[in-house]
C-alpha cells in the first residue's frame, strides 16, 4: 500500500521516498519530541513524554524557534544525530 504525503513547504513536484522499518520497540531508544513553538504543543509533548519514559524511551527535547519557519539546519542535525525516532507537536 502506498501512502501519498506532500510537503507543505511548497515542493515543485513530489520525490519518492522509502519508508524507514519502524522499531520493534522503544525500549532503550532515544525519541526526540520537537515543540514547532505553536500554542500548547508543550502540554501535547508533556503527556507524550511520560508514556515514552513508561515504554522504556529516553526522551530528548527540542523546539524550534518558531512555527513560522523550518527549524534551522543545526537543529535538525542535532536531532538527526542524536535520536533514533521523532515526534512533531503540531497542537494549537
Amino acid at each position: 500500500m502506498n501512502t501519498i504525503v506532500l510537503d507543505p513547504t511548497g515542493e515543485l513536484r513530489p520525490q519518492d521516498r522509502e519508508r524507514v522499518a519502524r522499531p520493534e520497540s522503544l525500549d532503550g531508544l532515544t525519541v526526540g519530541l520537537l515543540d514547532i513553538s505553536k500554542p500548547r504543543g508543550n502540554v501535547f509533548l508533556d503527556r507524550v513524554e511520560e508514556k515514552l519514559n513508561d515504554l522504556g524511551a529516553e526522551v530528548k527535547r527540542f523546539a524550534k524557534p518558531t512555527f513560522s519557519k523550518p527549524a534551522p539546519v543545526d537543529l535538525r542535525h542535532e536531532i538527526a544525530t542524536s535520536c533514533d525516532a521523532v515526534i512533531e507537536a503540531l497542537a494549537d
